[in-house]
């Protein structure tokens, strides 16, 4: 089977590690040379005070420490000069200030003081029988470095950081310092402790157990705030059901005013004599769109209506309550061990459908917690209207139970208080909710009544020629 033309022939294996070998060079530049977040300090999104300050002492006890002890070490024991030790000390611990902001940009600092010192002591009368190339306060200090960088920086950056500490050992072996062999000694010059196995190893353990923990830092955070976004998604699906709910039971409301124009506009020609025809054709006009209107709510309704609640045919199909039924309301609260006072005024009030309805869902809404709450509680209901008759006061305020009793809920929803919200918005009313300072609770709803209709105007002398 020959392969079509058309398809390129696979490229060898030796071609393509020969250019991963050739662009390898570039890729580890890039990483060593773009810092993540530089300028931001370690721990900075740390709530705590303490912890965003822990990495500037850290970093401060560490440079002030390593500085003199390297001095001493460079110049006592290995033998360099006083003014090369002390440059060479500042710029290995100096910059583990600088990696509290920008560790990436510390470790070419620190790394490169490093090289030149091993190179340094190449020269040294002191190297023999010691640590090269890297003398442990060397070691010490670029393993904070490491720390911190692997706080900061991504894998790929770390992978490259480790690499470029193991090529810098492993090229060290090509110049090696050779001790010479001083009169009197044995014939075999003193060993050189060779280092770099050693920070390789170190090196890779430390970077590995702080990005272990980098990772772990940001998972912790991205769960808190996947959390967050729940809790806001949750509350804001509770307000949208409760809504929903309201829209389902106000349909009915509507629908009733939307039937009675209809029925107007349908029978007007029939029940009043003499109307033209224009006038006519306008009813019919007026009837058809209402029962379009009508229709369309009813399309309406079958999307926000449940499936459980269109199948089973449940209380949204019944009439909806107001306050007239707080009675039974009551009655039944009574029932469930909790005293209740119901107190109505006395005369019948006409009530717009909406604020009757907003009126004995936040009764029930506010008798539903008190028996989930606070079981028990004596309770007084209170309905009464302003003495300018313009709003409807509704109130409700238990008090605590008379023995402790342990709550039948103790991780509520929300949905009570969200839905008694939602009404009062609906009517354009307020709503003052909170605990009571003897450990009750109370409810008050200010639910504005709207005005009676204002007279019909006489017909004067033009007007009963136009019609």
């Amino acid at each position: 089977m020959t392969r079509p033309s058309s398809l390129p022939a696979p490229e060898p294996a030796r071609r393509r590690l020969l250019r991963a070998v050739r662009q390898a060079p570039h890729l580890l530049a890039v990483e060593l040379g773009t810092p993540t977040e530089p300028g931001t300090p370690l721990f900075a999104s740390v709530r705590s005070a303490w912890l965003r300050r822990l990495p500037y002492l850290v970093a401060f006890v560490c440079a002030v420490s390593l500085l003199p002890t390297t001095i001493t070490l460079l110049s006592h024991d290995y033998g360099l000069a006083g003014g090369l030790s002390g440059a060479l000390a500042t710029a290995q611990t100096a910059p583990l200030l600088l990696a509290v902001t920008r560790p990436l940009q510390a470790w070419w600092v620190i790394f490169t003081a490093d090289v030149v010192c091993a190179l340094a002591l190449t020269g040294a009368d002191g190297v023999a029988g010691r640590s090269w190339p890297w003398p442990p306060t060397a070691i010490v200090g670029y393993l904070v470095l490491m720390l911190a960088l692997s706080l900061r920086e991504r894998g790929r950056t770390l992978i490259a950081v480790w690499l470029t500490t193991g090529v810098a050992g492993i090229l060290s072996e090509a110049v090696t310092p050779v001790t010479p062999v001083t009169p009197g000694s044995p014939t075999t010059p003193d060993r050189i402790n060779s280092t770099w196995v050693l920070l390789f190893v170190l090196t890779g353990v430390v970077l590995m157990m702080g990005a272990t923990l980098r990772e772990r830092g940001d998972a912790r955070r991205k769960l808190i705030e996947q959390e967050t976004i729940s809790e806001a998604e949750r509350a804001r699906r509770t307000l949208l059901e409760e809504r929903t709910r309201i829209a389902r039971e106000l349909h009915d409301v509507v629908a009733h005013h939307m039937s009675v124009i209809t029925v107007q506009a349908d029978s007007a020609p029939y029940r009043i004599g003499g109307i033209p025809r224009e006038a006519q054709e306008e009813f019919g006009s007026i009837a058809a769109t209402a029962r379009e209107s009508l229709a369309e709510m009813r399309r309406l309704l079958g999307v926000l209506r449940s499936e459980e609640a269109e199948r089973h045919g449940g209380p949204e199909k019944t009439p909806q309550p107001g306050i007239g039924m707080l009675p039974k309301l009551v009655e039944g609260t009574v029932r469930a061990g909790v005293p209740v006072e119901l107190s109505l005024p006395g005369d019948r009030i006409p009530l717009e459908p909406a604020v009757d309805l907003s009126a004995y869902r936040i009764v029930q809404e506010a008798l539903a917690n008190v028996v989930r709450h606070a079981p028990g509680a004596p309770t007084r209901v209170s309905v009464t209207t302003a003495a300018d008759g313009s709003g409807l006061t509704v109130l409700v305020v238990n008090s605590p139970p008379p023995a402790p009793a342990a709550p039948l809920e103790t991780n509520g929803t929300g949905h009570g208080l969200i839905g008694m919200r939602e009404r009062v918005r609906l009517v354009g009313g307020s709503l003052d909710t909170g605990p009571l300072p003897d450990g009750g609770f109370r409810v008050a709803a200010q639910l504005p009544l709207s005005p009676p209709p204002a007279p019909a105007a006489p017909l004067g002398p033009k007007d009963s020629d136009s019609v």
